[in-house]
């Protein structure tokens, strides 16, 4: 059997058919599926030119999109609901891909997630066996350890034990296994878990603003809206800070950040100085109190179906 070949680049032969759909042509292009008819194996140069013209002429909106998104708050949500939408990029991919960005970024970066204390002779118990005396604690997120006299199962909020019946038996195999074991386990749900818990908590962000804003004739999409690019600035944000060292820069980036939200929330809803922020303060208490249970929720979804 012949292999497939295509010409090289200087051949002009028209094909008496497509090689793509098998129909009958006569021109530069099939009238049926619209490929071109001459093909040629193609250079670099040619390969540099069609990259740039399809992401930077065809897709050159990505531009235009992250720049009001990065530098002009609530700006992108403004332009979408004033019906000026072709321009962009759509909501949902663009937080999909800040997202994907920044799970992808932390992830590479190695950052720890959790920390355990291990005993002062070095001695790791093993899975399998039941700790003895002392128990090692977890410090999740910077925070403190447990104190040592905590009650059995206090790696993880004892709630958590309810929410299924094999819970607790997820929690007695994780209470015995090894520190590194133990690191792995969080770090492993966290990675899986954490994308789909911070996805479902954008509804919630954008009922958070519904009651916020009740009687300014907003409808749940456009708060929904709303959410999904304010959060895809924050993940962008975040993702920069992962690798930026500790410098001025990065304390003005940690300003931006927090200064961002009110300020989107100001060309978005109009409201006055001080009722923009009243609702930000209690929109960041109750995203924050949010994230903090989502994340305990994807560290927990970790542990229980860890293997």
């Amino acid at each position: 059997m012949k292999p497939a070949t295509i010409e090289a680049a200087g051949h002009h032969e028209v094909p008496a058919n497509c090689r793509n759909c098998g129909a009958a042509v006569s021109s530069h292009y099939c009238p049926e599926c619209g490929q071109e008819t001459r093909l040629h194996v193609p250079s670099l140069a040619e390969f540099v030119h069609e990259f740039i013209g399809h992401y930077v002429a065809v897709e050159g909106r990505l531009w235009g999109t992250l720049v009001r998104l990065l530098f002009r708050p609530g700006a992108l949500t403004a332009e979408y609901l004033a019906g000026r939408r072709r321009r962009y990029v759509e909501p949902l991919r663009l937080y999909l891909s800040m997202s994907i960005l920044f799970f992808a970024l932390m992830k590479l970066s190695g950052a720890e997630l959790a920390r355990f204390d291990s005993k002062p002779d070095g001695d790791k118990p093993a899975v399998g066996q039941q700790h003895a005396g002392k128990r090692d604690g977890p410090v999740i997120g910077g925070a403190e350890k447990l104190p040592d006299d905590m009650p059995h199962h206090t790696t993880l909020p004892a709630p958590l034990e309810r929410l299924a019946p094999g819970f607790r038996q997820s929690l007695d195999n994780f209470d015995r296994m090894s520190v590194e074991q133990k690191s792995e386990i969080l770090r492993t749900g966290f990675y899986r878990y954490a994308p789909y818990v911070m996805f479902c908590l954008m509804p919630l962000f954008a009922l958070y603003l519904k009651l916020l804003y009740l009687g300014s004739g907003r409808r749940y999409g456009e708060h929904v809206l709303f959410a999904l690019h304010t959060n895809a600035f924050a993940f962008a944000v975040l993702a920069a800070f992962i690798y930026l060292p500790e410098s001025f820069l990065k304390f003005v980036m940690f300003c931006w950040l927090v200064l961002y939200l009110p300020w989107a929330m100001k060309r978005v809803y109009g409201k006055s100085r001080w009722g923009t922020a009243w609702r930000w303060l209690l929109l960041f208490g109750l995203h924050g109190l949010s994230l903090a249970l989502g994340v305990v929720a994807a560290l927990a979804l970790g542990v229980a179906f860890a293997h």
